[in-house]
């Protein structure tokens, strides 16, 4: 994991870099349709779908949002989140 910080003139932010590993991703929809989802959540910054690895690569502010809800996300999306790296 990856973390840096960035500071802000009311708080400080912690970036971090989370990968998920998904059951699978079987289609370019499905990378549209996590990516599309993660990028609308409050502290995500960036979010990459590694559509052979079916892995999920997020960059989010860990003050502002957990890896369980982002693992809650793809859940909801219909994903599996099998391990978080």
């Amino acid at each position: 994991m990856f973390c840096s910080t960035i500071l802000n003139t009311e708080r400080v932010i912690k970036m971090k870099k989370t990968i998920l590993q998904l059951e699978t991703v079987t289609c370019p929809s499905c990378i549209k349709r996590i990516e599309g989802s993660l990028k609308k959540l409050s502290g995500v910054d960036h979010v990459e779908v590694k559509f052979n690895a079916s892995k999920v690569e997020v960059r989010h502010d860990e003050n502002e949002i957990t890896i369980d809800a982002l693992s809650h996300m793809i859940t909801k999306l219909g994903y599996k989140v099998l391990s978080v790296i």
